[in-house]
């Protein structure tokens, strides 16, 4: 796989398997620089019971315990939506150099509105990432039908 939309598929496919898994459907994968998929993570929200436990936030962990920081600027996470300012923050602190993202913040609120499982905050990752002391490139939304339609029916299932 070479480019942005390729990889975006593939946090896509990760998203699937997690709501397959009884999750809540966001993936995330780690690419390094010379293009390998180097780790990935679903959503745990439904297997441990854990609020934070969304797939950027699980792979940043893993990868900033993993590799160093000057391996990290190196790097892009690809998710299939936005990620949350949690997230986002966990991917500055992580080291990551980029970001691409599918479905937009904004565009996954308005599809779930006001779920009590993932109350949406209206805070662009660029916002977030744009205070920090180093810049971290951000790409997307993109392929936004494509990470919208694994949600479809999702949220609105009874809890």
């Amino acid at each position: 796989m070479t480019d942005d939309e390729d990889y975006v598929r593939l946090a896509i496919e990760v998203a699937r398997q997690a709501r397959a898994a009884g999750n809540h459907p966001f993936g995330a994968i780690l690419v390094g620089p010379d293009g390998a998929v180097l780790m990935q993570a679903g959503n745990a929200h439904g297997e441990a019971g854990d609020r934070t436990g969304h797939a950027e936030r699980l792979l940043m962990t893993r990868a900033s315990l993993a590799y160093s920081a000057e391996f990290m600027a190196g790097c892009t996470m690809y998710v299939s939506a936005e990620p949350c300012a949690m997230c986002a923050g966990a991917a500055y602190w992580a080291g990551v150099g980029s970001l691409v993202y599918g479905l937009s913040e904004r565009d996954l609120g308005a599809l779930i509105g006001p779920h009590p499982d993932n109350l949406t905050m209206d805070l662009p990752c660029r916002t977030v990432l744009g205070a920090g002391q180093r810049i971290v490139a951000v790409r997307g939304p993109m392929l936004e039908q494509e990470a919208q339609a694994v949600h479809e029916g999702f949220w609105q299932q009874p809890k």
